[in-house]
């Protein structure tokens, strides 16, 4: 018995790159099994992908820089969480809060980058979408309060500012900036 789920007649057929032929390339698995978007829909993907999301490295440039970053940065996190490090500057507002308290602590002139705890944590997105919902523009950061700490970025505690080396897996250690 056949067990491949099967492709409706009526479905387009994947886009393929110029050049590209027609079913798997030998050797190269799941890699090209689905050749590469056209370059115009790649570009519309990826232009989309960074309306919604920025990175904690840019964050960190933003914040750096002279004058009004033009954005709030929410942290969307626990107050046990929130006081175990935040990003210094960050707006707490815990997501479950945000419909209540989000209009007497954010403007809705100001865009809002949301983050939660890492990667595989999905509150900083809630948190995007309730802000959303309420008229907001928003994009969440990337890798969460995790990579901020983990890039050396200085983050706030009960206790004071603290900082921890750059994690070389993360962030270039010898450099002020990664080139992306």
């Amino acid at each position: 018995m056949d067990t491949m789920p099967q492709t409706p007649a009526s479905a387009p057929a994947p886009a393929s790159a110029p050049g590209a032929t027609s079913g798997t390339v030998p050797g190269a698995g799941g890699v090209l099994g689905v050749p590469p978007a056209a370059p115009e829909a790649a570009a519309a993907y990826f232009a989309a992908s960074l309306a919604f999301h920025t990175d904690a490295s840019d964050v960190a440039a933003a914040l750096a820089a002279e004058g009004d970053p033009g954005f709030a940065l929410l942290d969307s996190r626990s107050a046990e969480a929130w006081d175990q490090g935040h990003v210094p500057g960050a707006v707490h507002l815990p997501t479950a809060l945000v419909p209540e308290r989000a209009e007497l602590l954010l403007d809705k002139a100001v865009p809002v980058v949301t983050y939660c705890w890492a990667p595989g944590c999905d509150g900083a997105t809630r948190a995007a979408l309730a802000l959303s919902r309420l008229g907001y523009r928003v994009k969440t950061m990337l890798g969460g309060f995790e990579y901020w700490a983990r890039e050396g970025f200085p983050y706030e505690t009960a206790e004071g500012l603290r900082r921890q080396d750059a994690d070389p897996l993360t962030a270039p250690v010898a450099a002020a900036a990664c080139g992306c």
